[in-house]
């Protein structure tokens, strides 16, 4: 493999998953009204992970459902011309509960903002938390997560890659240069 730095570990991020879970729980005390959505790609199987945790230190199913953002960027244009629409399935109500939004990494927070659009399409939750396994720093936008993993200060020529077993066979998270 090619990179610059190896930031975490497969155990790395077991730890730092379970971590993350438990500040989930104690934030909102416990898991009542709560449900986890992940961001489409890789915080589908991160938010999975997420209330598998959950639900073995509570003994509570946690819903999960997933989100494709890809209609409510706003650089849309200039990702692609024919951009590749995922389907968002969410299949229960998000009205006066309180979700948390799983991602990867959270960069200019645009994928956030964008997450927020598509979100309050499928309702009104009563609150709106933001988890992210990754804070690079650089953001544009007035949005900072509530559960970050790790703070890891970059350079903008560098990119933060989270790979997953479920879709990359592999758990590890690492910084390539441009």
């Amino acid at each position: 493999m090619d990179y610059k730095a190896k930031i975490m570990s497969d155990e790395d991020m077991k730890r730092t998953l379970i971590r993350l879970s438990h500040q989930i729980i104690e934030k909102n005390d416990g898991v009542d009204n709560l449900c986890l959505i992940g961001i489409k790609t890789r915080g589908v199987p991160l938010a999975k992970r997420i209330a598998h945790n959950i639900e073995k230190f509570e003994n509570r199913k946690i819903e999960v459902g997933e989100l494709d953002i890809t209609l409510y960027r706003d650089d849309l244009s200039k990702i692609h011309i024919d951009p590749i629409v995922n389907e968002t399935d969410v299949p229960f109500s998000i009205e006066g509960k309180t979700v948390v939004l799983v991602d990867d990494v959270i960069f200019t927070g645009r994928t956030a903002r964008a997450a927020l659009d598509a979100l309050v399409k499928l309702g009104r939750p009563a609150r709106i938390q933001l988890c992210e396994l990754i804070d690079r720093g650089h953001t544009e936008l007035p949005i900072r997560a509530n559960y970050v993993g790790k703070n890891i200060p970059t350079a903008k020529n560098e990119i933060v890659s989270v790979k997953v077993k479920e879709i990359d066979g592999e758990d590890i998270v690492v910084i390539k240069e441009i």
